[in-house]
């Protein structure tokens, strides 16, 4: 279990570092008029809210992430949707560059 929160972990750190580059240019693009969005995910994406910039969304994983690291016994469904939203925001990450 702790192989899975460490990789979990380390995946976190970079999406992190490529979320705050990607809020930077979507700050750029919107004081241009562009990105005229509600949200980046759909509601299908696992996420409970919605945002305009990735941060949030790193967050929310980092506290699921946590959550899985703070308990006894490795709750399985807690890991599938994290990983599930983690994937999702790859995903978004790689397209937006």
């Amino acid at each position: 279990m702790q192989t899975v929160i460490e990789k979990l972990n380390e995946n976190l750190k970079l999406v992190y570092r490529q979320a705050l580059d990607a809020d930077k240019k979507l700050d750029e693009l919107q004081q241009q008029g562009h990105g005229k969005f509600q949200a980046l995910f759909a509601e299908d994406a696992g996420f409970d809210f919605a945002a305009k910039r990735f941060k949030p969304y790193v967050l929310d994983i980092a506290a699921d992430v946590e959550a899985l690291s703070q308990s006894e016994q490795l709750d399985e469904a807690l890991l599938t949707k994290t990983v599930f939203k983690l994937q999702q925001l790859i995903q978004l990450l790689a397209t937006f560059k």
